[in-house]
Parts: structure tokens; C-alpha cells; sequence
């Protein structure tokens, strides 16, 4: 929350929303849009809603993001439905995690995925490589280089809380 300001004075169009209590939401919404950012809303992590279809209904109904990120199907199923980006956030742990991602996104047809952690190019190519789904890299990048590894493997995109990283460009 006390980085909003910062966030939304950066160069990039879309806001992550992560931790958030859900009496809370709507408002930040309401100004990200004033400073022409677009929020997208980690569903799995807003305080005070379950993370279901029903809360994926409640959330584009009330709070209206652009879009919604979680790990679960059946909110990303609802989001799309709703109209809003589905992003869905893969942790890739191991062989299995990774081979269980190719048969989820298939169900779900994500408009994006997010691969964590996101300093491992060699996966975020073969993701890349095997899916047309857009890959979004996140999860212990640290540095500008770290970026750029993500970005040349395949990533369309990258999501850091390093606030000094948030206005480099790509």
C-alpha cells in the first residue's frame, strides 16, 4: 500500500494489487484509473474474500479491475467469462509443477501466465516455446539484469516489488 504512489507514477500501464483487504479494493482501482494505470488483482491474497468463482464474480461486479491473477482454474474461468484479463500464476517447483501448468492452461486458456519464480530463463523459454500463451516472469528478480534474462528468454513482461526496478526500460 505505500508504494501505490510510486506505482502509479511509473511509465507502465498495468498495477499489480497484491495484499489488499477487500473493503480497500475499489478505492485503489478508482485511483489507479485517475492516474491512467489499469489495477490487476491478486485474487488468491485479498484479505477478506475466499478465493472462488463467487469472489471472481464479486470482484469484476465491484471492484472492477482489468483483470484478475490467481492459481486457481475456477477464478480465471469466471474472470474470462466477466471479461476481465485472466492471469494465471504458475510456482514452478519442479518437473512435475511444470508438466502440471501445460495441462492447466489448457483448461483455463489464460490470457497470460505468470511463471515463479521468474529467474529461470532456460524454463521461461521452454514455456515460451511450448505455449502461445504470454509469459510473464515474476517472483525473486532482484536485478536489471535478472530483467533482461527474463525479457530475452521470452517474457513479455515482468513483475518485481523492487521499487528501484520499476522504471527501467526494457
Amino acid at each position: 500500500m505505500k508504494d501505490l504512489e510510486a506505482a502509479f507514477v511509473t511509465m507502465h500501464e498495468y498495477v499489480i494489487l497484491m495484499n489488499v483487504h477487500v473493503a480497500m479494493a475499489q478505492s485503489i482501482v478508482s485511483q489507479a484509473s485517475k492516474h491512467r494505470k489499469k489495477i490487476l488483482l491478486h485474487a488468491d491474497l485479498i484479505d477478506g474474500l475466499k478465493s472462488d468463482e463467487y469472489a471472481a464474480e464479486f470482484i469484476a461486479q465491484e471492484i472492477k479491475p482489468a483483470g484478475i491473477i490467481s492459481t486457481r482454474n475456477n477464478v480465471l474461468l469466471t474472470a474470462k467469462k466477466k471479461g476481465l484479463l485472466a492471469i494465471q500464476r504458475f510456482f514452478l517447483l519442479d518437473s512435475i509443477a511444470l508438466d502440471n501448468s501445460f495441462i492447466q492452461i489448457e483448461k483455463t486458456k489464460p490470457d497470460y501466465v505468470e511463471l515463479l519464480p521468474g529467474i529461470m530463463p532456460g524454463i521461461i523459454k521452454q514455456f515460451a516455446e511450448a505455449t502461445s500463451v504470454p509469459v510473464i516472469a515474476g517472483g525473486l528478480i532482484r536485478t536489471e539484469e535478472e530483467i533482461r534474462q527474463a525479457l530475452d528468454a521470452g517474457a513479455v513482461a515482468v513483475t518485481t516489488s523492487r521499487k528501484p526496478l520499476w522504471n527501467i526500460e526494457s
